[in-house]
């Protein structure tokens, strides 16, 4: 078998193997890897916005993204026969007859997208089409392969909580 030469160290003056070489360089290169895929301090990327905004995507009050006691607004920003996305809370909520509000989460089953609008009797994704029942978000039409979850909500006073 041959003899691989050395190389000598410039600071200690001893020999180089070339493993000792390669272990540093693969130790090197992981520890990049893992610095450029980790998400730390204030570098970490915030949530991308939908990706099609429409005019009846909009705010309401409350904390982002959800949970208990998140004020949505008030029921007469829900129109009989339609809704209104909240993409913020990542909910739509439909009034399919007077008085009576459903709601269910806006991110489309097919592939993920936020509902974009409800007309028509349905709750709309602009990514693929999809289209689902806002009495009770089941698929009106695909790609979907499932309904819309339902979330729940308290309407008292005038005014719709995410609960």
């Amino acid at each position: 078998m041959t003899t691989t030469p050395e190389h000598t160290d410039p600071v200690t003056a001893q020999p180089t193997a070339r493993r000792t070489v390669l272990a540093g360089a693969g130790v090197a290169g992981a520890a990049a890897l893992l610095a450029a895929c980790s998400s730390g301090g204030a570098s970490a990327p915030s949530a991308a916005p939908s990706s099609a905004p429409s005019a009846n995507a909009g705010g309401g009050g409350g904390t982002p993204g959800g949970g208990t006691g998140t004020v949505l607004g008030p029921t007469s920003d829900i129109p009989v026969g339609g809704g209104k996305v909240y993409a913020t809370q990542q909910v739509v909520v439909t009034q399919p007859s007077p008085g009576s509000f459903k709601c269910f989460t806006a991110v489309c089953t097919h592939a993920g997208c936020t509902v974009g609008s409800v007309s028509g009797g349905t709750i709309n994704c602009p990514c693929h089409g999809s289209q689902y029942h806002i009495t009770d978000g089941t698929v009106a039409n695909g790609p979907a392969p499932r309904p819309l979850a339902e979330e729940k909500i308290d309407v008292s006073g005038g005014q719709i909580t995410l609960t």
